[in-house]
């Protein structure tokens, strides 16, 4: 079985010259290798960019302004209008209930963003739920509370002022 398996792997790669097996296992001796990096010498255009860097704002600044300003406030995968995993899909469902203005912030489009929620939060996890600047939890935990009734009351002052 072993010697079929060997040179059935070896008819496969055999038309490939630079994908020689050596005695010591190396199967990937002279194989292009792929790199992340960017070249110093790439345009502008096609360089990563970074978000807040041109605006001179810190990214830990956004969030904090984000829920200062907004009642409720949900960094997610994806938008409210359209959610991008079934976890924040959920958690906008839940908080759409209530009939409260919810802010949102897309994590996919800014890696930044994404690690300065996480460390602000010192939560691993999205969506991540805030209710009048304080951290409340994930989709599993907004609808626990949802289903005990703790959410209704929570949000209950963010209803009012809304009306």
């Amino acid at each position: 079985m072993v010697r079929l398996l060997a040179n059935i792997i070896r008819r496969g790669v055999a038309p490939f010259p630079a994908a020689g097996l050596t005695a010591s296992g190396s199967f990937y001796q002279n194989v292009l290798r792929f790199s992340s990096n960017v070249p110093d010498d790439t345009h502008e255009d096609f360089r990563p960019t970074i978000k807040t860097d041109s605006s001179g704002v810190a990214i830990k600044d956004v969030v904090e302004q984000d829920l200062k300003e907004n009642p409720v406030m949900i960094y997610m995968k994806g938008v409210p209008d359209l959610p991008r995993c079934g976890f924040s899909a959920l958690a906008v469902r839940v908080l759409k209930e209530y009939n409260v203005p919810l802010s949102a912030r897309n994590i996919l489009e800014d890696l930044e963003l994404k690690n300065a929620v996480k460390a602000f939060s010192h939560w691993p996890t999205f969506p991540q739920i805030f209710i009048n600047g304080e951290f409340i939890g994930g989709s599993d935990i907004i609808l626990n509370m949802h289903q005990t009734g703790e959410l209704k009351e929570k949000l209950k002052d963010v209803a009012e002022k809304h009306k």
